[in-house]
């Protein structure tokens, strides 16, 4: 039976204020607000800013930010430049081997014949859940130079948080240990959603087990590689208890970074610095920007 062209368009009613779904968000979105928004558009002001905390802050422009980028003869200048090198370095060390390793682990893990894979999942995830500090007192007892079980089988006699590049290796190790089990997890969570209709297909095309990791499994898992390359990278440069708890910044302040002269200066012994502390965290959060868009550059251009 034809409907009546007179028949009336049912109007589209207006949506009513559901209030379950604020109860969901809003306690996320007042934390945000409280502790990250705020603070960070504070943070940006107090750049520009001559204040110690306690007094009103005096508006003195890019006049911190010329101080740390364009005045050698200034403390900040070399603080700036030491401690960003020194982030560096703590970068170029632990980010590639934080995606590397577990990429590794988790392909070994994939295969058929390996058994007690969720426990060996777990043994690796556990190191992430302990305290940095109590991690520190781990690794310095395992590298202590007399007591340690690393000098006693090697028979050695270093003393390796206050020589370099010890002190280095040291931190690369501990921060490797807390950090491999979580990016495990994510590409092993990734892999279990590939379908072995592709594995399988290729192997009867006679492919091996390389050419299956570069045309299906690294493609299938583009965007997770991609979210831990970014966070780690991002995780790095904002390393601060690491070097702080194992070797104090030492030897001869090469493992003083950036994050160490920021809190230094801005909640150190004497007088606060928190201008110039906030115009240095403003220039690290700009590195990090830029650092994270090239990677996600150069990880969509070679997807193409």
């Amino acid at each position: 039976m034809e409907k009546s062209m007179t028949e009336e368009i049912p109007v589209q009613k207006k949506k009513k204020f559901n209030l379950k779904q604020w109860i969901f968000i809003g306690p996320h979105f007042i934390f945000f607000a409280v502790f990250i928004f705020f603070p960070m558009i504070y943070g940006f002001y107090a750049s520009f800013t001559r204040w110690n905390l306690l007094s009103t802050p005096q508006w003195v422009g890019l006049q911190n930010y010329q101080t740390i980028l364009g005045d050698p003869s200034s403390s900040f200048y070399r603080q700036f430049r030491t401690g960003l090198f020194n982030t560096l370095v703590f970068v170029a060390g632990t980010v590639p081997l934080q995606v590397i390793i577990p990429l590794i682990l988790a392909i070994m893990l994939q295969h058929k014949g390996v058994r007690f894979k969720g426990l060996f999942q777990a043994i690796f995830y556990i190191p992430g859940l302990i305290s940095v500090s109590a991690a520190a007192i781990v690794w310095l007892l395992i590298f202590n130079p007399r007591l340690g079980p690393v000098n006693n089988l090697l028979g050695s006699e270093v003393t390796w948080v206050v020589n370099q590049p010890y002190a280095w290796i040291v931190i690369f190790m501990m921060t490797l240990w807390g950090a491999i089990g979580g990016n495990l997890i994510i590409y092993r969570s990734a892999m279990s959603g590939i379908s072995r209709d592709l594995y399988e297909a290729a192997e009867l095309d006679g492919a091996s087990g390389t050419v299956k990791f570069f045309k299906i499994t690294l493609p299938m898992i583009k965007f997770p590689l991609l979210y831990t390359i970014v966070m780690s990278t991002a995780g790095a440069f904002n390393v601060f208890a690491q070097p702080l708890m194992v070797t104090q910044g030492g030897p001869e302040q090469t493992t003083h970074v950036l994050m160490m002269y920021i809190r230094t200066l801005a909640f150190g012994q004497g007088q606060s610095v928190a201008g110039m502390a906030a115009a240095m965290s403003i220039l690290l959060g700009l590195v990090i920007v830029v650092i994270a868009a090239f990677q996600f550059k150069i990880m969509y251009s070679n997807a193409k």
